[in-house]
C-alpha cells in the first residue's frame, strides 16, 4: 500500500489546501489561518481541518465519511496523520 503524504506545516500555514489519496481513501486537508500581524500567523490558535472519503469521486461529488480539526503544531500534524492512517 502507498505511504500516507502530508505537506510541512509551513504549506498550511500559507493557507495552502491539500488533496490526498491512498488508494480509493481521499482527504482533504484546509487550513484555518489566525495572524499576529499581517505577516505572521498565530500558530497557537490556528487549526487544520481534516475531512475524508472512500471513492472514486473528487471531494464536490462525494459524501465525507468524517472530520476532525488539529492544532497547527508538529504535534498536531502526527495526530492528524495517525487520525487519517485509523480511518484507512
Amino acid at each position: 500500500m502507498e505511504e500516507l503524504f502530508i505537506p510541512t506545516l509551513h504549506t498550511f500555514a500559507m493557507n495552502n489546501i491539500f488533496t490526498g489519496s491512498v488508494g480509493l481513501f481521499r482527504f482533504r486537508v484546509v487550513p484555518e489561518v489566525q495572524k499576529k500581524t499581517p505577516k505572521e500567523v498565530d500558530m497557537e490558535i490556528s487549526r487544520i481541518r481534516v475531512e475524508y472519503w472512500h471513492g472514486l469521486y473528487c471531494y464536490e461529488k462525494s459524501v465525507m465519511e468524517g472530520e476532525n480539526t488539529f492544532p497547527m503544531t508538529e504535534e498536531g500534524r502526527e495526530a492528524m496523520i495517525s487520525w487519517l492512517k485509523s480511518c484507512i
